[in-house]
């Protein structure tokens, strides 16, 4: 029999968190998306200056769940550019959950994750 991969079963940090979602209502922000990647983003989630993501407070308003409990991105495969550049434990990972009462990641929590 065949061992699994306990690598394949590592979740990612961010679905326990989503402080770095909710760390500003200036972020997340369009950079780099061309026209067509930005009408994939459904109307409902884009601010009223079409500069980047409505946010409810300092919170995506694409984020469901409870910060540093349970979160998720409801446009994933969609999300802005600068969503897809953030790393879990990099500075500004760090700096949101630290805003949040959240512990900074460690390697433990980290794994053997591997973003996509």
């Amino acid at each position: 029999m065949e061992k699994s991969d306990p690598s394949l079963d590592v979740q990612s940090p961010c679905q326990t968190c989503g402080a770095c979602c909710s760390y500003s209502s200036n972020w997340p922000r369009f950079t780099t998306e061309d026209d067509a990647a930005l009408d994939l983003i459904p109307e409902k989630f884009v601010n009223a200056g079409l500069s980047g993501m409505r946010c409810d407070g300092d919170r995506c308003a694409a984020l469901a769940g409870r910060i540093g409990v349970a979160t998720s991105c409801t446009i994933y495969p969609v999300r802005p550019e600068v969503c897809h550049t953030c790393m879990p434990g990099d500075v500004e990972c760090g700096m949101a959950r630290r805003r949040h009462g959240l512990p900074a990641l460690g390697a433990v929590q980290l794994g053997s994750f591997r973003p996509v």
